[in-house]
């Protein structure tokens, strides 16, 4: 059996971490293979039965790629005799021979979300993420096996157009990210005073002037024992907006953007928080959420979907376009320890329902029996 996955896509973000955590917990099936294409710098796990291929037309451009997928890659599936091609970035562009299915992923709501859209400058982006939408429900309605990582993108994607096969196989969260049962040591650049966190590159859906807004509505006695950690590059027109705004409240001392961090920082930063605030408007299977889970610590979230689906009922929810409503739970969180307490043991025995090794086993079940009906 085998399977080949066209993962030259994965540059960044959770695309790169899926993929990885994938390859790292293959079936214990030994009639079984993988031919992965792939960028060079993504570490791939080591395993006999995952053979890296390396295409000698350049895939770095996307108009290029695009060629490869068409006239390239179909080439190579009819010679190895693949029995699936599996493209977890959720565009399928490539035509494969009869005996071989196809299987792709649906990953991003951008395209989907008029609201976000309209809040990207007109121009290219919005252009791109129009035609992006019409080829991903493309991909979708030809593909045999279509997963989604949330049921909100599957109850939306199933209102637009007709799949084959869907299954919703959500993502996992990382072992390093569960520190709910101890606290970490606190990294040094965090200063030593109390601090809220919000991680998230700064864009304009993910809300972080709303959030500055709320903080700077906190009581002053509040205010001023805790400190508002942005973590999250700052290398965006949204991120100066920001700032900008901290400037104008004077705020410069008690909101910090960090910048970017390294990844492996990231979990004693959620660790030792006093709240951790989640506040994007447009996600699919939002992985920041899943891991300030892990974390055990009191989580206030955006209450639009699918965030109610992986937060559950227990922790805290508030409007993200509403700042009054952030800096009434903050508040309420941070004045009350009891509170506190309850929402931070919500979210520890939330975060058990997201497993990685889960996540792998069902992937893998799913496109086995998706190949075993090419024979």
């Amino acid at each position: 059996m085998k399977i080949v996955m066209n993962a030259l896509s994965a540059r960044m973000g959770g695309g790169r971490t899926y993929v990885a955590n994938l390859l790292s917990r293959l079936p214990q099936d030994r009639n079984f293979s993988v031919h992965v294409f792939a960028p060079s710098d993504l570490e791939i796990a080591a395993d006999p039965r995952i053979q890296r291929i390396t295409p000698r037309w350049p895939t770095t451009n996307p108009l290029l790629r695009t060629f490869w997928e068409l006239f390239i890659l179909p080439i190579y599936l009819r010679r190895e005799g693949a029995d699936v091609l599996f493209c977890p970035g959720g565009v399928v562009v490539t035509r494969p021979p009869s005996t071989c299915k196809t299987a792709t992923m649906f990953r991003n709501m951008l395209p989907f979300d008029a609201r976000a859209r309209n809040k990207l400058p007109i121009g290219l982006q919005r252009m791109r993420n129009w035609l992006l939408s019409h080829i991903l429900l493309r991909s979708m309605r030809s593909a045999d096996l279509t997963i989604f990582i949330s049921d909100f993108g599957k109850r939306l994607v199933s209102s637009k157009v007709g799949m084959r096969r869907a299954v919703t196989i959500p993502h996992g969260i990382a072992t390093a990210f569960r520190t709910s049962s101890s606290r970490l040591p606190r990294p040094a650049f965090l200063g030593d005073k109390k601090y809220i966190l919000y991680v998230s590159r700064f864009d304009v859906y993910k809300n972080q002037y709303e959030v500055v807004q709320a903080y700077s509505m906190l009581s002053p006695a509040l205010r001023d024992g805790i400190q508002l950690f942005l973590v999250g590059e700052t290398h965006s027109p949204e991120a100066g907006r920001v700032l900008s705004l901290v400037h104008e409240l004077g705020l410069e001392a008690q909101v910090i953007a960090t910048g970017a961090v390294a990844y492996g920082d990231l979990p004693a930063i959620y660790a030792n928080a006093e709240a951790i605030i989640f506040a994007s408007t447009c996600e699919n299977c939002p992985n920041i959420l899943l891991e300030a889970l892990g974390a055990g610590r009191p989580i206030l979230s955006s209450d639009l979907d699918p965030m109610p689906e992986f937060g559950g009922p227990d922790i805290l929810y508030f409007s993200p376009l509403e700042p009054a409503d952030l800096a009434t739970k903050l508040e309420e969180v941070l004045s009350d320890q009891q509170l506190a307490a309850r929402v931070a043991a919500a979210s520890a025995e939330r975060s058990r329902r997201y497993e990685w090794d889960r996540t792998a086993q069902e992937t893998w079940q799913q496109l086995i029996a998706l190949a075993r009906t090419t024979r």
